[in-house]
């Protein structure tokens, strides 16, 4: 299981990488096209757009794993154990209602997503919006796995806080990269 889902974030990561260098090239090529030629792909704006949806969303999920999302801790971190496992699961709980609500909402507007198409590529606009699928359904996984660490005990204290301060990533990230 470790190994798929490493696969998973690898993938998602290198996924990220393709996106937004296709994002840079298409942005900037247009630019160089419009000043230098006075022309444009038209369809680059809109593609652009949407890539800029995946990267927002597929992103997230990134983040979420490494507990990189905003956070306010000052509360947290003055609670009792037993306090911070509470709101740990209470947040966590209702992080996984955010995420059932994403994934309801997205399987309502699909129909319709599927049938609108966009307007230069002509792409199903459910194409677009599917990431809600991906993003809802692995948040939710993440989410539900660490609900189930917490009720075997596997947390220690300094686990129950769910952000990290920006020195703390910079030195994970550091340390990663050094082995």
């Amino acid at each position: 299981m470790k190994k798929l889902n490493a696969l998973f974030f690898k993938l998602a990561e290198v996924t990220l990488v393709i996106m937004l260098s296709a994002m840079v090239i298409m942005v900037f090529g247009n630019v160089v096209l419009r000043y230098g030629f006075n022309d444009g792909i038209i369809s680059s704006e809109e593609i652009s757009r949407f890539l800029f949806i995946w990267i927002t969303f597929l992103g997230a999920i990134v983040t979420f794993r490494d507990n990189g999302h905003l956070g306010l801790d000052s509360v947290v971190r003055k609670l009792s154990t037993r306090g911070k496992k509470l709101a740990f699961t209470l947040s966590n709980v209702l992080m996984l209602g955010c995420c059932t609500l994403m994934f309801y909402g997205t399987l309502k507007q699909h129909g319709i997503n599927a049938s609108t198409r966009s307007a230069v590529t002509e792409i199903p606009m459910s194409w677009v919006y599917g990431v809600g699928y991906i993003t809802s359904v692995a948040m939710g996984l993440m989410i539900i796995g660490k609900l189930i660490k917490l009720s075997k005990g596997e947390f220690n204290e300094a686990d129950l806080i769910q952000v990290q301060d920006s020195e703390e990533v910079i030195t994970a990230h550091t340390s990663e990269a050094s082995k």
